[in-house]
């Protein structure tokens, strides 16, 4: 039974970016439901100086203790109370280096080092900055104020009531009281900020450093865009009076929704006209859209408990792709979801080491690399499965029935589901429970006898198992004919086994039609799959079917079941392909295949993909196109890199013109720009190595610093490779340290030589954020690993012992380390 409900905090902070520090006021308004004798709140890394309690018109001193193992502060009360309690905390905080709480970050401006400091509060570090009782279902509404230098912006959630100038030359930045809402919305920040406002939407700003204000007009265009579609689709209009887009230099992930003053990486907010790809142009919609999703998935309706995260997450992530295509169809936005999202979140739950969407009761949640692909991209996959069988209509009204009836409240999983039957008449409770509450995803064996098609369910995983679960699936199955025509079928399958009478005539069916549903399928008839194959070759199945049946096949060649030369003569059917999903499939499979593989399956997969892959550039053109569509460019730099991998002689020569005219200052092409650094890194010697230094050194745009950085992991040179990962340690900053050891990890050149890194720099490596020191050890275990196993088991088996850092991660690379090594032995 809950005993307090916060009302209003009313919070002071005064920060010196000299000293990073910062003294603050807290000031809490509680409902105590119950006569009680001390108040608990949450608090880590602040000096608490006093407590005080309101009586009687004054506050009065309270004894109180800090335990910070539990990160509790206790406010112990003159005698019993019930019903509205102010309390009055003083205490004083770190602005710390940490991007977690309140945290200071870095720019250059005139040659001069210069600091801003803003917050960052998910899942649960608004206590480092406030004391507070930092629960999602705790909300209240917060009047903040800052003392501020007088030369300097404050920026918070609400927009500005007043600024008064203070007798110390400071200035006073008071804000309009915010809506009901969680501590980790909370934000404030301070620096040398600039803005600029939509004509269109004055509610919308996008905030920058300085002299960076001219990169921000197509985030403004899409911020109003992505706003307008949020309200036309849920049906609400947006709470406040305004909406900041706030471009960060130093920040641990994309983004984060901070209600009416979201923040991102600069990267993911400001376009360069010249640098900035067609993918990382659309990787900013796609994120503008994910946290405006927020602001009501989230914001406005809020988990009751960590355990319902997804309902923030994988709504994001859905509207995320939502709201990008309703504005940019032609950009094909869905066949990038499942390319991105769903194969991730397949890969990620196929493993023994996984969780259920709604993590079980009891565990804290916290967005990392192990939970991360099963709450945004496996759950954002379940709901597109949820839209295909009760339909876009009822799936509108649904999410709109369940916005209007929790708004400024709290929700768990089965709020939704009763929104969804209400509009729907379907039992989505029961069939949702199987998908959300337990871990992992079905594989649907299908076999033909006579008129009759037999489906069998049972957990996948790469490695062994008897879990012996079920889940309520939805079938969509294409029947095809010989006289060209198709028919569809829809089935819930409820139990282990499913039998479905078709015509006597169907020639091949095809289940899990356009890739809808979240399960893995295993044709025990032959003939099929060679039937579906000759409609692969005459490109009569959907992209989504295409890319479908191979992304399946190559999941049986990573559980064992198939050979890779199996798969590959499969692959024949695609070789007049030309659709964007089933090739960036392929060409990913591969790529991950021959970093697996011995020397003979590499050379099995060169000889194979190498005179193709150049086939297919031949066809889309080497040079990026205006008029091309955004897939074709993505493409293009994925085969480029590919094939440069595999030796391709034709691919060296065209990308050393480039990476030449590069190094005497001629512009490349944004849409290769990655690419060709890339291929001049593989290609290079030191020389290169100096001009991507210099070059990093003297950019100050975060997308042209990021392509640099993923070159730094792909030399070929083993002296190049060891003064990369040097650098990495002492140069790069630490927000990026982990995209060069992704790189390396993922260079067949580089990957032996990132285990002795690792455990020789461990230290320092374990100083990097939590979540991305989980990124490299993602990266590095499962294939560097490969050549010495033994070592690298025991070795996490003494570390897990001796700490719980990043234990699961660990836990589930040991397992893709093990899935590897049975891959290579099969091959």
């Amino acid at each position: 039974m809950q005993k307090f409900t916060p009302v209003n905090y009313k919070i002071r902070i005064e920060p010196d970016l000299v000293n990073f520090t910062f003294a603050g006021t807290a000031q809490v308004l509680l409902n105590a439901h119950h006569s009680v004798k001390e108040i608990p709140m949450n608090l880590l890394d602040m000096a608490i100086w006093s407590c005080k309690v309101l009586e009687k018109n004054t506050f009065v001193a309270c004894p109180f203790v800090v335990n910070t193992q539990t990160e509790e502060l206790r406010i112990f009360l003159p005698e019993a109370m019930t019903g509205n309690i102010t309390v009055r905390i003083d205490y004083q905080g770190h602005i710390n280096d940490q991007m977690a709480g309140f945290y200071r970050s870095s720019y250059i401006r005139g040659r001069k080092q210069t600091y801003i400091a803003v917050t960052q509060f998910q899942e649960s570090d608004a206590r480092r900055a406030f004391p507070c009782m930092d629960h999602p279902a705790k909300k209240a509404t917060f009047d903040i104020e800052m003392d501020v230098e007088k030369n300097l912006v404050a920026i918070s959630n609400s927009p500005i009531q007043s600024e008064t100038k203070l007798d110390n030359g400071k200035k006073r930045v008071t804000f309009e009281r915010t809506p009901k809402m969680s501590t980790y919305l909370v934000f404030f920040g301070v620096g040398e900020f600039e803005s600029v406002q939509s004509q269109n939407d004055p509610r919308v700003r996008v905030v920058t450093l300085p002299s960076k204000k001219k990169y921000t007009p197509f985030a403004l265009e899409f911020g109003e865009k992505a706003l307008k579609f949020s309200e036309v689709y849920y049906g609400i209009s947006y709470p406040l009076a305004k909406l900041d887009l706030i471009a960060i230099p130093d920040f641990a992930f994309g983004a984060m929704e901070n209600w009416g003053a979201i923040t991102f990486r600069e990267n993911l907010l400001l376009y360069y006209p010249e640098m900035t790809s067609k993918s990382a142009q659309q990787r900013i919609c796609e994120i503008i859209a994910h946290e405006m999703a927020h602001q009501w998935f989230g914001n406005l309706v809020t988990p009751s408990d960590w355990k319902y995260l997804w309902l923030n997450e994988s709504f994001a992530t859905y509207f995320g792709y939502g709201a990008v295509d309703h504005y940019y169809p032609e950009w094909d936005t869905w066949e990038q979801f499942l390319d991105g999202m769903t194969t991730s979140a397949l890969s990620r739950d196929a493993l023994h080491e996984t969780t259920a969407i709604e993590i079980p009761s009891g565990e804290h949640v916290v967005i990392n690399t192990s939970t991360a692909p099963i709450i945004y991209n496996k759950g954002g996959s379940i709901l597109r499965q949820i839209e295909g069988y009760i339909g876009q209509d009822n799936f509108r009204k649904g999410l709109q029935d369940y916005l209007r009836v929790h708004e400024y409240g709290s929700a768990a999983s089965r709020h939704l589901w009763e929104s969804f039957e209400n509009v729907s008449n379907q039992p989505i409770g029961a069939m949702m429970k199987s998908w959300i509450e337990q871990p992992g995803f079905p594989m649907v064996d299908v076999q033909r006898i006579g008129h009759t098609l037999v489906l069998n369910q049972k957990r996948f995983t790469y490695l062994p198992n008897d879990f012996g679960q079920k889940w309520v699936i939805p079938i969509l199955i294409n029947l095809f004919f010989d006289a060209g025509e198709s028919r569809q079928m829809t089935v819930l399958m409820d139990d282990a086994q499913t039998e479905i009478d078709i015509p006597s005539d169907t020639a091949a069916y095809k289940v899990n039609d356009r890739q809808t549903g979240f399960y893995r399928v295993r044709y025990k008839d032959r003939k099929n799959l060679e039937a579906l194959g000759r409609r692969i070759s005459d490109q009569i199945l959907s992209p989504e079917d295409r890319w479908g049946l191979q992304t399946d096949l190559y999941a049986w060649v990573k559980r064992g079941d198939i050979s890779l030369g199996d798969y590959l003569l499969f692959l024949s059917h695609y070789r007049e392909e030309t659709a964007y999903l089933p090739l960036t499939g392929i060409v990913s499979s591969l790529s991950e295949a021959y970093l697996v593989m011995d020397a003979d399956g590499k050379e099995k997969i060169s000889l194979w993909g190498l005179a193709w892959y150049e086939e297919i550039l031949e066809k889309i053109g080497h040079e990026p196109r205006k008029t091309e569509k955004n897939t074709t460019s993505i493409l293009r730099e994925q085969l480029v890199w590919a094939a440069a991998l595999f030796g391709s002689t034709q691919i060296h020569e065209f990308a050393h013109h480039h990476f030449s005219a590069l190094l005497e200052g001629a512009p490349v092409h944004s849409d290769l720009m990655r690419c060709v650094m890339q291929i001049g890194a593989l290609t290079g010697d030191a020389q290169v190595f100096d001009w991507l230094d210099a070059r990093f050194q003297a950019s100050e745009i975060e997308h042209e610093r990021l392509n640099i950085l993923a070159a730094l992991g792909c030399f070929k040179d083993e002296t190049l490779i060891k003064k990369s990962q040097k650098y990495i340690l002492e140069t790069v900053p630490a927000r990026n340290k982990f995209i060069p050891v992704v790189a390396m990890a993922s260079n067949p050149f580089a990957v032996d030589f990132m285990w002795d890194w690792y455990v020789s720099n461990l230290e320092e490596i374990e100083r990097f954020h939590p979540l991305l020191y989980e990124r490299v050890v993602a990266a590095i275990v499962p294939i560097a690993g490969m050549g010495r196993a033994d070592a690298v088991k025991a070795f996490f088996d003494d570390y897990i012992k001796k700490t719980d850092t990043a234990k699961d991660v660990i836990k589930l690379s040991l397992e893709r380390l093990e899935i590897n090594l049975r891959m290579r032995s099969s091959g």
